[in-house]
């Protein structure tokens, strides 16, 4: 097995992308946080974007919240040689900042006020995970930040994120988009088209869009969104670029189990596929035993103290030990099989902590044993 060298990977100025994958619920908002502190206290000027909606790193962090912009932090006891910024993606403003980046003042105007966008702006399929890499994007060419880590959005797949721009731009590039063009271009009857064509469909995928205006409005921001499909579509090869580049570094985290570890192999597979740089697995909250005591022997001799009646903690710890034994027995068979089917994927193993990290004195702690080879 190689050893994922994190340290090594957020000290070498060529790294200028941390994008941390994997399944929800395996800890990659604290693992994308801890590797940010990590990077800022060894001399890096690191931003950490999160799609996470439970606003946990904003409170790790020390800060009352987090928005769109990067707010530095700045706490007590935390004085890194480089610099740490947080920010938090606020979808809707994303989406806002690129159709101003893309049209002109009035044409901008007509499609931030359109009903019909203010829907799919906060809830077409897939525009979490777009903005996120748009979000990215933007960061990137700013160029503030000599290191980026996103903790990427808790979808139900984790390949949603790579997913994304293609279906979103396919969706807005589509055959019902395109009929929807139609009421400018050839009067009454582009709209009968539309209705007779599949209206039902539509309605159905952009779900939330309701009362009578919905043909109408719907043609309107189509008509003020096309001139700027070119900009949508260029800024999506870039990002896509850019996660394809050296400078970029993909950490899958996964939790030691089947379902965790099943979809981080997917995401392996993907990123070989994608011709994506993968520097390697981050397996969190694992359960390593404390002492080199045989699960048979702890659980003998819990059994003889129990019968002589006496010591009952001491009988009660060696029983928990046994079962520790057996929990990490099971842990390394699982993460195993990973390695035999990935052998040439580095991996950092982090032990679960006694409880949620909440504060930067555990996210240090987290990085530290990223760190620790």
């Amino acid at each position: 097995m190689t050893t994922l060298d994190m340290d090594r990977l957020v000290d070498d100025p060529a790294t200028r992308v941390i994008v941390c994958c994997g399944s929800g619920g395996v800890g990659k908002t604290t693992t994308a946080a801890a590797i940010a502190v990590r990077a800022a206290e060894r001399g890096r000027k690191a931003v950490v974007l999160t799609i996470d909606p439970a606003r946990r790193l904003a409170q790790s962090l020390g800060l009352r919240e987090l928005d769109n912009t990067p707010r530095q932090v700045e706490v007590d006891g935390f004085a890194p040689t480089g610099e740490l910024s947080a920010m938090m993606l606020d979808m809707r403003r994303t989406f806002d900042d690129m159709v101003l980046a893309h049209a002109g003042p009035e044409r901008a105007r007509e499609v931030l006020a359109n009903p019909f966008y203010k829907t799919i702006s906060s809830s077409f399929s897939g525009t979490q995970e777009y903005m996120a890499m748009e979000k990215l994007g933007q960061l990137a060419a700013e160029g503030a930040y000599d290191l980026i880590v996103v903790d990427t959005p808790p979808s139900r797949s984790a390949l949603d994120f790579l997913d994304a721009p293609q279906r979103l731009s396919t969706a807005l590039d589509g055959r019902m988009i395109k009929l929807l063009m139609g009421p400018a271009r050839a009067g009454g009857r582009g709209l009968r088209k539309v209705v007779s064509a599949g209206f039902g469909l539509f309605a159905k995928a952009v779900s939330t869009v309701v009362g009578g205006q919905l043909l109408a409005d719907a043609s309107a921001f189509v008509q003020a969104f096309d001139s700027m499909f070119g900009g949508f579509r260029e800024r999506a090869r870039r990002t896509a670029e850019l996660l394809r580049s050296s400078g970029t570094a993909f950490v899958v985290v996964a939790a030691p189990e089947p379902d965790a570890l099943r979809e981080a192999s997917y995401f392996v597979e993907r990123l070989a596929a994608e011709s994506m740089p993968l520097a390697g697995l981050v397996v969190n909250r694992t359960h390593p035993v404390l002492a080199e005591l045989p699960s048979a022997q702890a659980l003998a001799a819990a059994e003889s103290l129990e019968s002589a009646g006496t010591a009952p903690l001491a009988a009660a710890v060696l029983r928990l030990h046994a079962d520790r034994v057996a929990l990490d027995r099971r842990e390394r068979r699982l993460v195993a099989r990973f390695t035999k089917a990935h052998p040439s994927v580095a991996r950092a193993e982090v032990p679960a902590m006694p409880a949620d990290v909440h504060d930067l004195d555990g996210l240090r702690l987290i990085g530290e044993r990223l760190a620790d080879l």
